[in-house]
């Protein structure tokens, strides 16, 4: 899923109670696994000027920047983070790590070629889905509506359901960031 997608879902999942100590730490595990990936693409495409059809066909696949994006969505590294959340009794830990956690779910079934190792650094085993959340040869131009279609649906009901002007503000910013991201897959990768 895209991160914006991420963000929406996991809050309407885990994140109903209007209090910034409930949003902030879900709003961030659900951005977290995603980070080294805009690094990535940040660095590639900015710094190293590397063209799209490169960044996606073969610098994602280098061993180093499969490793870094293989730590941000461990499910070993995250279980790891609830376990201390629970020993040190930190809500903050436990929403943030299950959040993460709920990223990768969201992951897992969607990435086909383009795929995590979940499991690492225990294992480099990668689940290839049979569908994708964007690629059309498995599902993708079905999937991205489906995707389009909850996160309007779910920031429609955290509007409706967040009472505070800062919690709106943020599913405004939420929305506005994935149709942002839309208009941008349409100029450059279309």
């Amino acid at each position: 899923m895209n991160t914006p997608a991420h963000i929406a879902l996991n809050l309407l999942c885990i994140g109903r109670n209007d209090s910034p100590a409930v949003l902030l730490p879900v709003a961030l595990g659900a951005l977290l696994p995603d980070v080294p990936i805009f690094i990535f693409y940040g660095v590639e495409k900015l710094i190293f000027g590397v063209p799209e059809s490169v960044i996606w066909s073969q610098s994602y696949y280098q061993p180093g920047w499969q490793n870094v994006i293989a730590l941000s969505h461990s499910l070993p590294l995250m279980l790891l983070g609830i376990s201390l959340s629970l020993w040190g009794r930190s809500q903050l830990g436990l929403l943030l790590f299950s959040s993460m956690i709920l990223h990768v779910a969201g992951d897992l079934p969607l990435h086909h070629d383009d795929a995590h190792r979940h499991f690492f650094p225990l294992s480099n085993w990668r689940f290839i889905s049979p569908v994708s959340y964007w690629d059309p040869r498995y599902y993708g131009n079905i999937v991205s509506v489906m995707e389009a279609i909850a996160v309007l649906i779910s920031c429609g009901w955290l509007w409706r359901v967040y009472h505070s002007k800062l919690s709106q503000a943020g599913v405004l910013l939420i929305g506005s960031l994935y149709v942002v991201y839309l208009i941008y897959v349409a100029l450059v990768w279309a």
